[in-house]
């Protein structure tokens, strides 16, 4: 519905107007027109309803000129208001952050926290503030001021509660009882012409039973069923048949690289792929030890329904085909040869990642868990292979904080959070045993860095209380940057990997570094010389025990 704004007259579609004068040129005469002296007033239409003869609105341009300028006077004035507040607004933000930052506030931080108490059913889906209402204030705040030596005190406070106790290790019934279902389907023994861990597993199906229907892999992960899709049209070729039964080859890894997260474990993981006899998992991580199993796809998101250890194997199935056709073969059938193909896996969390067990595990009185990872590997693999990659932990740790800190990323922000992280750390130590510390899933969320995944020794310990030390191989990322070719050929001879041609050693050892840092993470520069003091000071025990148990200087990590 349209009027004309001159005379008020109420304009139907397509309406030429041909009553308005104005509306009909410049040469208009306000004097001689019948509308603009109020003779012949037309009423206002309204919904195509006429409106009472009293209830005539007159139009006079000459008044709603003026009030325009009125209200252009008006809004221009509002506008400039509005600009001065958004600018004061600003301005208060910026002095909020950099007094934040400075110590220079009045009012103190809420974010700043003490002794740690233990809270089991804490979840991990609660949010951080929940996390952090289990922590008292702390009586020396020093979150936001860079002074050594006040947490030089925190440090030695740490240090003066280090005490690296043996872990009592669960016999085999106890993890049986954990895991009932798993153990129904891993076997005790594996196929002896096989040097990886193989076994063959009834298959029920039949031509139109697809096998990763339920495959949790497959439901939850886009990008993981292209290669499900590829292995549902190959599976029924790789079959064995034997008395009118269909036969699967199952197979677990034969070695594992566990750790630690920026470490260099992609950069060994892709080289170690291209050795002819070597196959990984579909997935590089899949993290079904630690994480999967116990139906945890992201802490932040809690928990979802369980893995089933099905799940887990299907992800080898790419590299048991190849193992089939090898098995079938006749240098295997006839002339009793083995194979020699193996598999690994390469989750970074392995080695310290046990979160998860205050939610599935009866806890023990002392706060630690009962049950570890490497428990049920053991039960399953005594003769599992491992392999570690390390490095200064002071430096994984900034590294640690620049791939996974999303924003306000600094050199500043960084000496924050490690000073947060040490105080949470002091106030767990007073109270628990440093091994119940550096498994408890409470404080090691609210930490804002993982202070606790550079503390090696203390994982590695608890790994060597099933895994013989050969059983080990603890490598340097420090030695293998400099020396590349050395460190592959420690991993082959550790495997006993077959000998390789020249081309193809080059391969391995002169492909570019994998995983390196973000150009504009380098762009933010090295960390505080202050922060790394304190790093330095904090890590200090750990490293020096460690190199105990290796034997091995070089893992001071002085130089660095």
């Amino acid at each position: 519905m349209r009027y004309c704004v001159n005379c008020c007259i109420h304009l139907l579609p397509n309406d030429l107007h041909r009553q308005c004068f104005r509306c009909r040129g410049p040469d208009h005469n306000n004097q001689k027109c019948p509308v603009c002296r109020g003779e012949n007033r037309i009423p206002l239409y309204t919904d195509r309803k006429q409106m009472k003869w009293l209830a005539v609105l007159e139009v006079r341009t000459d008044h709603c000129e003026s009030w325009n300028g009125f209200f252009c006077l008006r809004k221009g004035k509002l506008c400039s208001l509005m600009f001065g507040l958004i600018i004061m607004t600003l301005v208060m933000v910026s002095y909020m952050l950099t007094g934040a930052k400075h110590g220079l506030l009045l009012i103190p931080s809420p974010f700043h926290y003490g002794a740690f108490a233990s809270n089991p059913s804490l979840m991990d889906n609660e949010s951080l503030s929940d996390m952090k209402d289990y922590y008292q204030p702390s009586k020396m705040n020093i979150s936001y001021v860079k002074d050594y030596p006040s947490i030089k005190l925190i440090i030695d406070t740490i240090t003066s509660k280090i005490e690296f106790i043996t872990r009592q290790r669960p016999d085999l019934e106890e993890l049986r009882k954990q895991e009932p279902h798993m153990f129904s389907v891993i076997p005790n023994k594996f196929l002896p012409n096989s040097k990886n861990p193989c076994w063959y597993e009834e298959y029920r199906g039949n031509t139109t039973t697809d096998p990763y229907a339920t495959n949790s892999y497959a439901l939850y992960s886009k990008r993981f069923r292209i290669i499900f899709d590829y292995l549902r049209k190959v599976f029924w070729n790789h079959l064995y048949h034997y008395k009118d039964k269909h036969y699967r080859l199952r197979c677990l890894p034969h070695f594992y690289i566990i750790g630690q997260p920026k470490c260099g474990t992609t950069d060994l993981y892709d080289r170690l792929r291209l050795h002819p006899d070597v196959r990984f998992s579909a997935i590089k991580e899949p993290h079904w030890w630690t994480r999967k199993r116990f139906g945890i796809i992201r802490l932040r998101d809690g928990f979802h329904d369980r893995y089933p250890v099905e799940d887990y194997l299907d992800l080898f199935d790419l590299a048991a085909h190849q193992i089939q056709s090898v098995l079938q073969s006749d240098a295997v059938k006839e002339r009793g040869e083995r194979n020699n193909i193996i598999i690994g896996e390469a989750s970074a969390s392995t080695m310290w990642d046990n979160n998860a067990w205050i939610f599935f595990y009866d806890n023990s009185t002392e706060g630690e868990p009962p049950f570890l990872i490497q428990d049920f590997i053991h039960a399953f693999q005594p003769n599992a292979k491992l392999i570690i990659m390390l490095r200064d932990p002071v430096e994984r740790l900034y590294s640690d904080y620049l791939y996974f800190a999303s924003a306000n990323k600094s050199a500043e922000d960084f000496h924050e959070k490690v000073a947060e992280s040490l105080q949470l750390f002091e106030g767990c130590v007073l109270d628990f045993s440093l091994r119940a510390c550096v498994y408890n899933n409470t404080l090691n969320n609210a930490m804002p860095v993982r202070l606790q995944v550079g503390l090696y020794v203390v994982y590695l310990l608890d790994w060597l209380t099933v895994f013989n030390k050969d059983q080990i191989l603890v490598l340097r990322l420090e030695d293998h940057a400099s020396n590349m070719r050395y460190t592959m050929h420690m991993v082959f001879q550790f495997l006993d990997l077959g000998p390789l041609s020249e081309k193809q050693e080059a391969l391995i050892t002169k492909s570019p570094a994998s995983n390196t840092r973000r150009p504009e993470d380098r762009s933010l520069g090295p960390m505080l010389p202050t922060t790394k003091a304190i790093l330095r000071d904090f890590y200090r025990p750990f490293n020096t025990k460690l190199a105990q148990v290796l034997f091995d200087d070089a893992f001071l990590w002085k130089r660095t």
